[in-house]
C-alpha cells in the first residue's frame, strides 16, 4: 500500500466548474486594495471607468489624478479618461470641485469614494427599526465640471437655434469645455467664445463648428504663481569697539570707519 506523503506541496483552493471562469484565490497580506463588487460588477459603468476607479482607490492621498497625468500613464488617451471620470462622477464614485487660490490660480480638488456617494448618503439617513424616519432636507452636492460643461453646450441652442446638439455630441464635446475650465476660463467667457461672431450662413454641422472653436481658440494655462518674497531680516545692531557708534553686523567688532582708519594706520 502506498503511503501518503505529508511533505507534498499544497495546491491553492480552487472552485471547479464545467464552464466559465475558474478562480485561483490566494490571500493578500500586504500591498492590496479592497474593491467592492458594487464597483467591480457595476452594470452601467464601462470597463475603463471600473479600472480607473480601482486605480484611483489604490493611490495614496494627495496623488495627482488630472486628465493629463492619467493619460501619460495609460494608453487610453485624454478623451477616454475624461469620459471615464465623468462616469465615476455621475455614479457617485468621484467628485471634482474647483477652487481659486489666493494667487488667482484655479485648482481642482478631487475626492474618491470607495462606496457610491448616493448609497453612502442613503445609508446614513436610513430610519432606525420601529421608528419613523424624520423628514430631512435633500443633501446638497457640488455639481461636477462635466455637468457644467454639458449644461453649457445644451443651452447654446437657446442663444442660436443653429447650435442645436444631440446628446451624443454634447458628451463628446464636454471634455473640450472642461479643458477651458481647467485653465481658469470663466463659464461666461467660454459661452461668449462659442456664440459670438457666428456666420450668417446656415451652420450645417454645429458640433464640428464648436469643436473647431474649442480647439483653435483654447487659451494657454495660467502661469505659475510667483514664489513668495524671501523675508530677509537685517543684521542686529552692534556697538563699535573703537568709537561706541551703533552699526549693523552679524557679530560684534568695529564699524566701517574704524576699520578703515586702522587699515590706513
Amino acid at each position: 500500500m502506498t503511503e501518503k506523503q505529508p511533505s507534498a506541496p499544497a495546491h491553492p483552493k480552487t472552485r471547479h466548474s464545467h464552464s466559465g471562469v475558474t478562480h485561483v484565490n490566494e490571500p493578500h497580506h500586504d500591498n492590496f486594495t479592497v474593491v467592492g463588487n458594487h464597483l467591480a460588477q457595476h452594470p452601467e459603468l464601462s470597463l475603463t471607468a471600473i479600472g480607473l476607479a480601482t486605480h484611483i482607490q489604490s493611490l495614496p492621498a494627495g496623488t495627482s489624478i488630472g486628465i493629463k497625468v492619467l493619460a501619460a500613464k495609460f494608453p487610453e488617451g485624454e478623451i477616454r479618461i475624461a469620459a471615464a471620470l465623468r462616469e465615476l462622477e455621475e455614479h457617485g464614485y468621484l467628485t471634482r470641485a474647483r477652487e481659486r487660490l489666493q494667487s488667482g490660480r484655479v485648482t481642482t480638488r478631487t475626492t474618491s469614494y470607495n462606496k457610491p456617494r448616493r448609497a453612502a448618503v442613503a445609508a446614513t439617513t436610513a430610519p432606525e427599526p420601529h421608528r419613523p424616519a424624520p423628514q430631512a432636507p435633500a443633501p446638497t452636492t457640488v455639481a461636477p465640471p462635466h455637468h457644467t460643461a454639458a449644461d453649457l453646450l445644451s443651452g447654446l441652442r437657446v442663444q442660436d437655434s443653429r447650435l442645436l446638439l444631440t446628446e451624443r455630441e454634447v458628451n463628446r464635446l464636454a471634455p473640450s469645455v472642461d479643458a477651458w475650465l481647467e485653465r481658469g476660463v470663466p463659464l461666461a467667457a467660454v459661452r461668449r467664445t462659442l456664440t459670438s461672431g457666428l456666420p450668417e450662413d446656415p451652420i450645417k454641422h454645429p458640433a464640428a463648428f464648436l469643436a473647431h472653436r474649442l480647439a483653435a481658440l483654447l487659451p494657454p494655462p495660467l502661469p505659475a504663481a510667483p514664489p513668495p518674497p524671501s523675508l530677509h531680516r537685517p543684521a542686529p545692531f552692534q556697538t563699535c569697539d573703537g568709537c561706541d557708534r551703533a552699526f549693523r553686523a552679524s557679530r560684534p567688532g568695529r564699524c566701517r570707519d574704524c576699520r578703515t582708519s586702522a587699515g590706513a594706520a
